[in-house]
């Protein structure tokens, strides 16, 4: 009867709490693939780096260096607008000027 796991070895899919492969004995030394270690698995699970925790601040970062940009922009966009709109009053101001004066040289 071939045993799952016993209680001081269970049964597991995680690689870190496996026992390391042992080399059969039927065959020859040296012909079977390396005994896998718990190293190599416990690096291979390591992937949050530092610069991978970074990313979130980097990408908060450009996400505020853009609202910023368009800000800047929206700014700019009501600055012509209102400049435009003072210029058409100071038109329509300067043409009631020379209406006025018109009407006053012509009587």
């Amino acid at each position: 009867m071939k045993r799952i796991g016993t209680i001081d070895r269970p049964h597991t899919h995680d690689p870190r709490n496996q026992a390391p492969m042992s080399v059969p004995t039927n065959e020859p030394v040296g012909s079977a693939t390396p005994n896998v270690t718990i190293i190599g698995a416990n690096d291979s699970r390591q992937n949050r780096t530092r610069e991978m925790q970074l990313i979130p601040e980097a990408l908060a970062r450009a996400h505020m260096h853009d609202r910023l940009r368009e800000a800047d922009t929206q700014r700019q966009a009501m600055r012509l607008v209102t400049a435009r709109r003072m210029q058409r009053r100071a038109e329509r101001a300067s043409m009631r000027a020379r209406r006025a004066l018109a009407m006053a040289v012509m009587h």
